[in-house]
């Protein structure tokens, strides 16, 4: 339409330009909004998202507890579960549907899985490679039994004789036993014990890393908070909750006990095996190795490159 009056050319023409300049602000504007909304999704996904598989206790209500047997043979062990047993019940919001109680160990020197529990221990495991070790025994996706044991053999070495060392693995390798998976392999520290930061050289006395943080809480109440099962495999319930599983059951530190390795780090750090034993029962072994074991051959099962 043409308009003979310059004066109300001039408003249509004014108002062209503004419609067109509101359209690119808005086109402009909304790659910006997607892209920031994009990041929180993923960042909160890739932190909070960490269970190990599906794996979990059965229970009818939480918060529930857990027990932990207390096979460790020295003051000093077991000031580092007493810490990380604490640390586990400190959930900040104080929503963790997962407690922790410290009990007598049944486990004995082989460190033998008990029904309802984990079974913590130390040991001098000898030249094999690994820190730490995470056992879970699984009726389907349920937890029935645990085990985690730290290697004397390489905590007594300088290098990994240091107390936030030892701490980080002891509340990796109980935590693993709840369920959860690592939030990083790289070796950079989220400042979680799940992560694969290394107390040791010139992080001998750095604290980062040596706890939970509220990604693992998080993980937690997505693991455990979203729904209930009909029965419960926890040790009050559990049967003959005391009495040590048969020894031909039993994941020992002997590598050929813990069957086919089915993942592993690109780093080589972190490697899970899993066994099935002869009632049934699916056992998942995670493997914490040395720096010394993962550099030789990041790629290499470990069990066999050394």
């Amino acid at each position: 339409m043409l308009f003979k009056n310059g004066n109300n050319n001039r408003v249509y023409l004014n108002r062209t330009r503004e419609s067109y300049l509101n359209k690119n602000i808005r086109l402009n504007i909304f790659p910006i909004f997607l892209i920031v909304v994009l990041t929180i999704i993923f960042s909160s996904t890739a932190q909070a998202t960490h269970s190990w598989g599906s794996y979990h206790w059965a229970r009818t209500a939480h918060p529930f507890t857990l027990k932990l047997g207390d096979n460790l043979t020295s003051k000093e062990w077991k000031s580092y579960l007493s810490q990380a047993s604490q640390d586990w019940n400190s959930d900040p919001l104080g929503q963790s549907p997962l407690m922790t109680s410290i009990v007598t160990g049944s486990g004995g020197k082989r460190c033998s899985s008990v029904s309802g529990t984990t079974q913590v221990c130390n040991g001098t495991y000898g030249n094999n490679g690994w820190l730490g070790l995470a056992t879970i025994y699984l009726s389907g996706d349920h937890i029935t039994r645990g085990t985690a044991k730290m290697n004397d053999t390489y905590f007594n070495l300088d290098k990994y004789n240091n107390p936030n060392e030892k701490l980080h693995v002891m509340c990796q390798e109980v935590a693993h036993t709840f369920g959860l998976g690592h939030q990083d392999e790289s070796g950079a520290s989220l400042n979680t014990c799940m992560d694969y930061f290394s107390n040791t050289g010139a992080n001998a006395l750095n604290t980062d890393s040596t706890k939970p943080n509220a990604h693992d809480f998080e993980e937690l109440n997505i693991i455990y908070g979203s729904h209930f099962d009909s029965t419960t495999t926890l040790a009050s319930s559990a049967t003959n909750p005391s009495v040590p599983s048969q020894a031909n059951d039993e994941i020992t530190n002997d590598p050929n006990s813990w069957g086919q390795l089915i993942s592993q780090s690109a780093n080589g750090r972190s490697s899970t095996y899993e066994r099935h034993i002869s009632n049934g029962t699916r056992v998942i072994t995670h493997v914490y190795w040395t720096e010394e074991a993962a550099h030789r051959c990041p790629a290499c099962d470990h069990r066999y490159d050394h």
